[in-house]
């Protein structure tokens, strides 16, 4: 089969693969339809390189047909229509059954001493097998895919592998007010759907915040008051006039969408971009015990929210030599939660927004869909904000 794979930074190639089989009772093999190109995706594509092995399959947003089930898989048939959330967990250990798949007990990478595999992301994962291709293996396949109804275009459902429940994730854990405010750094595909989503749950006002101007401009459209970083001279003058929008005190939540991939930190980006460039040896263990983030838009989201208030992180970082202001978040006694999305416990949630009325509007959420052919193309106009880029679909 065709797949798309990482070769180096910012080296990704179309190649031929072998073909998916089914290892264990609980896999299925499910053709690929549609598959998303997400923002974490170029983590891989430059940052975490450390992490990676030329000839990884890339990609965990898919949804597709199931061709074949294991003996163990008596909830799916092949012929059904599937989405496959990006983690891979198993639904019954205790983890699970908390409502924290990410920490599944039966696939957490405890080499790693990481969470729940992921598709497509990195050794630290499990390095599965990821879904920009023409075929996937879903392991624990007996809980993990999300059947829907024929008839809607894929684009109506494939947002429920990573980008509606990281969004909903997100403003849920923002915890904010009905009727209160919220901040989005952030108006990338995880951004532009929480400011969706947050108005759609009641908030009485929603800021994003962003640099891209076709960014800022689908917020806009949707009821979200915009603020373009390029206005101000420093991040000050941004906490200053979120302030004063806010009574003075600041937004109830901010929801940090964007991540280590915010501009801020000449050193941290140095730091990144040594690590990449070093041999496998020894880039792994500095990214793992040294590396740093670069962290403007977590500093500006503890300036800019209320005192008392909360910050939801939803952007990847990856440091673990990260500087905070400790003294900053405990004298304003703010709450911060964080976490990779635990799909299955929003899917029962987030199902009856995805109706003919569209209330998210995911229907033209996309705005670009390419063949898997044009993935390399697909993954350097992502990564350098061309042509509006905001969300990329892949057809295998």
């Amino acid at each position: 089969m065709k797949a798309l794979t990482w070769q180096g930074k910012r080296d990704v190639r179309v190649e031929d693969v072998p073909d998916p089989t089914i290892q264990e009772p609980t896999d299925a093999v499910v053709r690929i339809t549609s598959s998303g190109l997400c923002g974490s995706d170029l983590h891989l594509y430059e940052v975490l390189t450390p992490f990676m092995t030329p000839g990884d399959i890339l990609g965990h947003e898919p949804m597709g047909i199931v061709e074949e089930v294991g003996p163990e898989v008596t909830n799916l048939k092949p012929g059904d229509r599937v989405v496959v959330p990006f983690q891979i967990s198993c639904g019954h250990c205790f983890m699970c059954s908390s409502g924290l798949q990410t920490q599944c007990e039966t696939t957490q990478v405890t080499s790693e001493h990481m969470g729940a595999a992921l598709f497509g992301y990195t050794r630290l994962y499990g390095a599965v097998p990821g879904a920009q291709a023409e075929y996937l293996r879903v392991p624990q396949a007996q809980y993990g895919p999300i059947k829907v109804p024929e008839g809607p275009s894929d684009d109506r459902f494939v947002y429920l592998s990573d980008v509606l429940p990281t969004a909903w994730q997100a403003v849920a854990y923002a915890d904010v007010p009905r009727g209160g405010t919220v901040a989005v750094l952030g108006l990338g595909p995880i951004g532009d759907m929480a400011c969706r989503i947050a108005l759609a749950r009641g908030a009485g006002r929603v800021f994003g915040v962003d640099l891209v101007p076709e960014r800022l401009a689908r917020a806009r459209a949707r009821g979200v008051d915009t603020y373009d970083l390029r206005g101000f001279d420093h991040e000050k003058e941004l906490v200053a006039a979120l302030h004063d929008e806010t009574d003075g005190r600041g937004p109830d939540a901010v929801i940090d969408a964007v991540g280590t991939e915010a501009h801020g930190s000449s050193v941290a980006r140095l730091v990144q971009q040594t690590a990449s460039a070093m041999p496998r040896a020894l880039s792994g263990p500095l990214a793992e015990r040294f590396s740093v983030d670069r962290l403007a838009a977590l500093h500006t989201a503890i300036d800019l929210v209320r005192r008392g208030g909360t910050i939801s992180l939803s952007g990847v970082y990856g440091g673990s030599a990260d500087p905070l202001p400790l003294l900053t978040m405990f004298d304003k006694q703010l709450q911060i939660r964080m976490g990779q999305a635990n799909v299955r416990r929003w899917v029962d949630d987030i199902l009856p927004c995805l109706t003919d009325e569209d209330p998210l509007g995911v229907d033209d959420f996309a705005t670009h869909r390419v063949p898997l052919s044009q993935a390399p193309h697909a993954y350097e106009m992502f990564q350098r904000k061309q042509d509006g880029a905001v969300k990329v679909l892949m057809t295998p």
